[in-house]
């Protein structure tokens, strides 16, 4: 515990100090709260994609048999980019997905077979969904972080701050108290000395 001064403006501080922690504290349960609501979402958010990916990887693997032509369709799949936009969720900035910017790759068409458009498409959705995929997990982590962050802050200003600031208020108030006692004790016993003097 802080050493305090057992005077009355060090008793005004600390009013104000409580105030301000209870004027604060419910803001950060509403943001724990959010916070809370959040993940819930994102992890269901990560079960549905988690679930896609495992359909499209499964209708991925009918092909598997096709693929066994000794071509590689993967290379007429790249990436040229990940199209992403950034959201604010209770002071967190995450990133959510748009879509990916694939290369325009000419192939043969007298090289290749005809089902080579269907592969390359059921690539390209497996790829994003791996990709939607591990941005959702990113803001899991992202808002679990900011939710321990929060929750450690909740817990200070409830478990600490609070009871700590009300304590010093309780003896500041008995020291004040006690100081006064005497003071009006000593103003008697001066009083009755001159009363007997005089």
């Amino acid at each position: 515990m802080a050493k305090i001064k057992y005077t009355k403006n060090e008793l005004k501080k600390q009013k104000d100090q409580l105030k301000r922690f209870r004027r604060y504290l419910p803001t950060l349960v509403l943001k724990k709260q959010l916070l809370q609501m959040e993940i819930r979402q994102v992890e269901v958010q990560i079960n549905e994609k988690s679930r896609l990916r495992e359909i499209i990887y499964a209708d991925l693997m009918s092909w598997v048999h096709v693929f066994g032509e000794n071509l590689n369709i993967a290379e007429l799949v790249q990436v040229k980019e990940t199209d992403l936009d950034t959201a604010n969720i209770a002071g967190v900035d995450i990133p959510l997905f748009n879509r990916i910017i694939y290369e325009n790759r000419p192939y043969d068409l007298m090289f290749y077979p005809l089902w080579v458009d269907a592969g390359v498409q059921k690539l390209k959705e497996l790829y994003s969904a791996e990709v939607e995929l591990t941005i959702i997990m990113k803001q899991a982590e992202l808002l679990g972080e900011e939710l321990r962050i929060t929750t450690q802050r909740v817990n200070l200003f409830e478990k600490v701050k609070i009871p700590d600031t009300r304590e010093n208020i309780r003896r500041i108030n008995i020291f004040l108290g006690d100081q006064q006692t005497a003071a009006v004790v000593r103003g008697k016993l001066a009083k009755n000395k001159l009363v007997r003097e005089a």
